[in-house]
């Protein structure tokens, strides 16, 4: 009898304790009351768990009452909510600085409350905002520290990054690491990212070799566990046009200004009646298109169970060229696929696949020559037709041979330029036991790329060879490259917690990189009817007169050790020490092995008893870091001889064309290195409103690899395909701050406001230069004058090098008093250029030449707005440049070629100009390199301005859409500079040997920079 009274009382507890379990089932909204796909939601000291879907919801089956759900998500706060029914709607408060949001770092990831280094995040929000035609545009005035400047305003011209200044005349891009491969990215799909995370100091010494110039890590999109499939359209259109034009003069101006500089050189004038001239031709005006346009879409397909997860997405962007229309033109396609799966409790794939293939078509810019430079030049006066309707020829009396009429240019330019490629990695974890997982990746590129150009058979005056640009017999040039690399990392993390208050990660591992590849080109002449359609190497049958085949073979590796230790005491002692070895085939064998160790440490004093609870103050820590990190971005081989030199020898009479040594080598190249040091603070103040970051740095680059360090020409240096050898020949150092502040207030549901500003200044100092000269010269000004740029211990990076003007002479009595300047290339008049006598030896020559001025800007910054007011968003985004110096070079100083409208103020009477000099067609030594040709190129450009609406979701909803948002925007609308040329924020030097980098010494100097456009866009969001 008792066993059958306590079998009925435990059934009826039993009973009692199903009936409180409870099928629980949500929606998660964000503070604007839109719904939040993919939010985690866990169950509290339990390991069930799901994802929100698409529209929000989730079900969670058999809680008890009382039971606590964690909700989480990247950019909101987390929050707890106790189970007390069956029905839960939970709105996150945004919190997009949370100290524990997880900061990718390299080999792992930390909570950014916990990091030690100088680390700066740009999430897909702000990329949403800015709608970047290429990602590297985003970064510009988001991210202290980060400066990026464009090559040209041309459709899918590259974007040179420089994080924390220019600390080589090599190769100074940082490296782009992209889900844990090497990769590109100017050709990503902007809609595709989910973060950007930049390493500016030693916390990047775990990429070792290539992490000397910083590291970018990007982070793609992936679907999210448990949730509904999701479908996001994006789209925008817009047409874009020329920000500005530089103010040339008419043709009655510049009528009057040719007949006053020929009558002051004694000779007759060329325009006795000026009085129908008018305002003539504006060459601007004809080769700028208005309304060219832009277009993008994009759509991405994501979602995942349990243990899979997947996203597919595709883009297309076509863009038209500003100048020259469909003869300069850009068009991208990508594809991706990313696929993550739990194969079991231990096994967890990762994959991501991404295809990219874009088309380029280009015109000639930013030379000597150039459509733009020869649309400033060529004077009002002449018409673009002639009376056949034939391009009008430009003389070459008075013009020089390379200004030609920039309408023929366009029109007789052809190119094309094919790229595809595919690249992505395949990562597998394995979670040997609790605390130790290894991983292991393996990454890949592999791009195939086509050009072909035609040079059509034409002359662009009277007799052959008159210009620089006649074409005497029609040719067709293409070139096929194959480019591959693949990198394998595999690594073990460990990490344990020791007596409670100690925690340690350590990470241990090896990577190996190859990359291989080849290039060929082609010459062949005499193209059938002398046209593009015809332009093909199978079809033409002309002899060539010289060698006109090339190509190149490539192959270097990399074998890798490194070891991270992280540790910290109750959170708030921190410190991490990394140490890498890298051995590349760079290097010669005494040489091949580099040692990259730094360190790290960070003290939250935020997190001790003395500190209390401050209302004011929430957040503080200090942080400092120190390492070496290499450098060997550099041509291959450059320490032995190699048969990939030009040459003709002579064989029983007879010329033939053979082989010769190239580079002349240095058996003693070593690694360059960067040693680095950060001291930094980071605070929240104010209930977290207000952010704080503060850095103070030094970067110190050692032992530079210097290509084409002149040597004796008995070496063969200057015959074809020869050069000078590469040296470890010099010594850089940028110090600088890095201020930010950011400031995010929810002043209600239905409006919140963030601001957000930073500063970076930077100065940067040659520290030695070993070539034997003292200095290394760059860059090109005029025709025929010495270089303008120079490498110089004490000087700037690439600083200008030339004459100090002292005002203009305005009578012959100043003449007379004055040095002379017959050294210079003529004897001064009054109206001349006083040029200074910095030596005072009483003798004006290239020992008065100075330092007047650099390109390195002294500080960069960037100011942001947003604000959301109901279901209307607004966003501004804007950057400034200050102290950085431009060479105006686009101005061809000849005797008839047109002027810009400033010379209206020139000297032509004693006391009418102090500034600019008379116009004359005599002798005169005005056009020497000087400061009169360098301008303050500092400039304030609001980058982006976007205006948008999103539909009441619950109207949306009813037709199955999640998310509607239309959008307006103008992306560059603005730029305040004193600068006369296109585009002050523009830079461009000399290629290096590599092909692919630019040196900073002959950065600067504008040909006539193609701007880079104004766009106006209309767009929409749309998610189901």
């Amino acid at each position: 009898m008792k066993s059958k009274l306590l079998l009925m009382v435990l059934l009826l507890f039993t009973s009692f304790a199903f009936s409180q379990n409870l099928d629980v089932t949500g929606t998660v909204l964000d503070g604007s009351g839109l719904s939040l796909p993919g939010v985690n939601v866990k169950v509290k000291s339990s390991s069930q768990s799901t994802t929100t879907d698409f529209d929000g919801s989730f079900k969670l089956s058999g809680l008890p009452k009382g039971t606590t759900i964690v909700f989480s998500y990247i950019g909101f706060r987390t929050q707890e909510v106790v189970v007390s029914g069956t029905k839960i709607t939970v709105k996150m408060s945004d919190d997009a600085r949370s100290l524990d949001e997880v900061v990718v770092i390299g080999y792992g990831s930390q909570k950014k409350r916990e990091l030690t280094g100088a680390v700066a995040v740009l999430d897909s929000k702000t990329l949403d905002l800015l709608k970047p035609a290429r990602i590297e545009q985003a970064l510009q005035g988001t991210i202290s520290g980060v400066n990026v400047t464009t090559q040209s305003g041309s459709p899918g011209a590259p974007l040179d990054i420089r994080i924390r200044g220019v600390a080589t005349n090599g190769q100074n891009a940082p490296t782009v690491i992209i889900d844990g491969y090497v990769g590109d990215l100017g050709i990503l799909n902007p809609n595709d990212i989910e973060t950007i995370t930049v390493l500016k100091d030693a916390q990047a010494a775990i990429y070792g070799t290539i992490g000397a110039n910083g590291v970018i890590l990007v982070t793609t999109k992936m679907g999210k566990k448990n949730s509904k499939t999701k479908v996001s359209f994006n789209s925008y259109a817009g047409f874009q046009e020329t920000t500005r034009k530089v103010p040339t003069l008419n043709a009655t101006e510049y009528a009057l200004l040719s007949n006053e500089s020929y009558s002051n050189g004694g000779q007759a004038i060329l325009y006795p009646n000026v009085s129908g001239l008018g305002k003539g031709t504006n060459w601007q005006d004809e080769v700028f298109q208005k309304g060219a346009p832009i277009i993008n879409n994009d759509l991405t397909i994501s979602g995942g169970s349990e243990r899979i997860t997947y996203s597919v997405s595709g883009s297309h962007l076509d863009q038209e060229g500003i100048v020259g229309g469909d003869k300069s033109g850009f068009l991208r396609n990508t594809a991706r696929l990313a696929l993550g799966a739990d194969l079991s409790d231990k096994f967890k794939l990762k994959t991501n696949v991404i295809y990219t293939y874009f088309n380029r078509k280009t015109l000639n810019e930013n030379g000597l020559g150039s459509v733009l430079f020869n649309a400033l030049n060529v004077p009002a006066t002449l018409k673009p037709y002639d009376a056949n309707g034939d391009f009008t020829k430009v003389p070459v009396n008075g013009f020089g041979g390379e200004i030609i009429n920039p309408l023929a240019q366009i029109e007789n330019t052809y190119n094309d330029y094919n790229y595809k490629k595919i690249n992505g990695n395949f990562g597998l974890d394995y979670k040997i036991f609790k605390g130790f997982t290894l991983s292991s990746s393996i990454g890949f590129n592999t791009a195939n790329s086509e050009g072909k150009s035609f040079a059509k058979k034409l002359l662009y005056w009277n007799n052959p060879s008159d210009k620089v640009f006649d074409v005497l017999r029609s040719s067709v040039t293409q070139t096929a490259t194959n480019d591959n690399d693949y990198s394998f990392d595999l690594f073990g993390t460990y990490s344990t917690k020791i007596a409670e208050n100690h925690n340690v990660v350590a990470t241990v591992g090896n990577t190996i990189y190859k990359q291989w590849g080849n290039s060929f080109n082609a010459t062949g002449f005499d193209v059938p009817n002398n046209s593009w359609e015809y332009a093909d190497l199978t079809l033409t049958k002309g002899v060539p007169v010289s060698l006109n085949t090339g190509g190149y073979v490539y192959d270097q590796r990399r074998l890798s050790y490194f070891g991270r230790v992280q540790y910290d005491y109750k959170g708030k002692y921190l410190f991490s020490a990394m140490i890498r070895r890298d051995a590349s085939t760079k290097f010669g064998p005494g040489n091949k092995v580099g040692y990259f160790p730094s360190f790290t440490g960070g003290w939250v004093v935020s997190d001790e008893n003395f500190f209390g609870e401050s209302k004011t103050l929430n957040f503080l820590k200090f942080r400092a870091s120190y390492g070496t990190l290499g450098n060997d971005q550099i041509p291959n081989y450059g320490y032995i001889a190699l048969l990939n030199g030009e040459a003709t020898y002579v064989f029983g009479g007879t010329l033939a064309s053979g082989q010769a040594t190239g580079q002349v080598p240095n058996p003693d190249l070593k690694w360059e290195e960067a040693r680095k040091f950060d001291a930094g603070l980071d605070m929240k103040l104010f209930n977290d409103k207000i952010s704080i970051v503060a850095d103070y740095f030094i970067d110190t680059r050692k032992d530079l690899l210097i290509p084409n360090i002149p040597v004796s020409g008995i070496n063969g240096t200057g015959a074809p395909g020869a050069s000078p050898p590469t040296l470890n020949a010099g010594t850089v150092r940028n110090s600088g701050v890095e201020f930010s502040i950011d400031y995010k207030e929810k002043f209600s549901d239905s409006f919140s406001l963030s601001l957000g500003y930073n500063v970076t200044f930077i100065k940067n100092e040659v520290l030695a230069v070993n070539n034997g000269t003292g200095f290394i010269e760059g860059g090109a000004f005029g025709v025929g004058q010495t270089a303008p740029s120079r490498m110089e211990v004490g000087k700037p990076l690439g600083y200008f090098y030339g004459y100090k003007m002292d005002g203009i002479f305005q009578n012959q009595a100043e003449v007379d008093a004055h040095p002379s300047q017959l050294g210079l290339g003529a004897k001064a008049a009054p109206g001349d250029i006083r040029f200074a006598d910095l030596n005072g030896d009483g003798i004006l020559d290239t020992k008065d030449k100075t330092n007047i001025g650099d390109p390195i800007p002294e500080a960069t910054m960037g100011f942001n707005l947003q604000f959301n007011y109901k279901n209307v968003d607004f966003a501004v985004f804007t950057f400034a440049s200050i102290g950085n110096d431009m060479v105006r070079n686009y101005e061809r100083t000849v005797t008839a070629t047109n002027r810009l409208n400033y010379v209206l103020d020139r000297w032509t009477g004693e006391g009418t100009s102090n500034s600019t000099p008379r116009v004359t067609t005599g002798a005169t030594a005005n056009n020497i390199f000087s400061d009169y040709f360098v301008e303050d190129a500092s400039y304030v450009r609001i980058q982006n301005v976007q205006i948008g609406y999103s539909l009441d979701p619950k109207v949306t909803l009813k037709a199955g859409i999640t998310k509607l948002r239309l959008y307006a925007g103008v992306n560059n609308l603005y730029t305040f500079t004193k600068y006369k040329g296109f585009d002050p924020g523009a830079s461009s030097g000399p290629q290096n040997r590599d092909g692919v980098s630019q040196s900073p010494i002959g950065a600067g100097i504008d040909y006539g920079f193609y701007p880079v456009p104004r766009t106006y866009l209309l767009g929409l969001n749309i998610n189901f």
